[in-house]
């Protein structure tokens, strides 16, 4: 059962109004809500179409929970936890989101067998995601609400930073690519840089370079499909391990790319969070060479 408060400074109005613009509820979620009819203030049961709220009150309700990801007991590293939400470590190699090909093995699976084994009644979502092949920090809302406040444009307000090793060395220590990616009309899978594509823009700066190959910090202003590994590739210096965009795999098995730091405002407690996680040891491996 989800339980909100109303703030004591509230004005009275109706409960939708309250939902959708002090909690964050989506419209999707409200239509749920009403659908399901089990909605309460103060422990009374109330049409949820028609309920008013007051300062002080009380607002329950329940969702029929349905999910086919099945609980799979897979190791999982919890870098933040608290009641909203919840930050993990995802390994290179594993999906975010089953597919029809991979229904056991992913982060989905362990999230919920971790939820499960903590009897927490908690469905999936997630806020962003990562390639199957890179590593690094995934934010996870523990309910809808939390994810759309996180997920819509005005109040979308973490920043990811990555860690990669490309081929070469840039010409410039640091810079700003802002170059369009859309789909490649002769894949499904594989982005480019095209005129037609939407607006992306992705700050580096290298850390360390011995010439031959770089370790770059990089930051995303916008969230394409492949940004990070379509832009390097297109100012000439691929991920290595990434040979869907030209990278080697002379070094490493996997694109060399993790989400390494975590910087949001969290959606309830307005708190900055900060979260960082340590570099896999295959990618330490070759920095130390650098």
């Amino acid at each position: 059962m989800t339980t909100f408060i109303v703030p004591h400074t509230t004005a009275p109005q109706s409960a939708k109004e309250f939902l959708r613009q002090k909690e964050g509820i989506s419209l999707n979620l409200w239509r749920k809500i009403k659908q399901n009819d089990e909605f309460y203030i103060n422990h009374k049961k109330e049409n949820p179409g028609l309920a008013t709220v007051s300062p002080d009150d009380e607002i329950c309700y329940t969702l029929a929970q349905h999910s086919t990801i099945e609980p799979t007991p897979l190791p999982l590293e919890i870098c933040y936890e608290d009641d909203y939400l919840l930050i993990v470590n995802k390994p290179a190699g594993q999906l975010v989101h089953p597919t029809t090909k991979e229904r056991q093995t992913t982060l989905a699976n362990a999230i919920l067998y971790y939820y499960k084994q903590n009897n927490l009644q908690l469905m999936y979502h997630p806020v962003h995601r990562l390639d199957k092949n890179t590593s690094g920090l995934v934010l996870i809302a523990k309910m809808p609400q939390i994810q759309h406040l996180l997920s819509t444009g005005s109040t979308k307000l973490f920043k990811r930073t990555y860690q990669t090793i490309v081929a070469g060395r840039p010409a410039n220590d640091s810079g700003l690519i802002n170059a369009p990616i859309g789909r490649k009309p002769t894949s499904i899978i594989e982005r480019m840089v095209t005129a037609s594509g939407q607006i992306a823009r992705t700050h580096y700066k290298i850390l360390q370079t011995n010439g031959t190959y770089s370790l770059l910090k990089v930051e995303l202003e916008t969230g394409r499909t492949h940004q990070i590994r379509v832009h390097l590739a297109y100012i000439g210096h691929s991920i290595i391990g990434d040979d869907l965009y030209g990278g080697s795999l002379d070094l490493i098995n996997h694109q060399a790319l993790h989400a390494s730091k975590l910087t949001f405002i969290h959606p309830v407690t307005h708190k900055n969070i900060t979260v960082v996680c340590d570099i896999p040891l295959d990618m330490q491996r070759i920095i130390s060479t650098l």
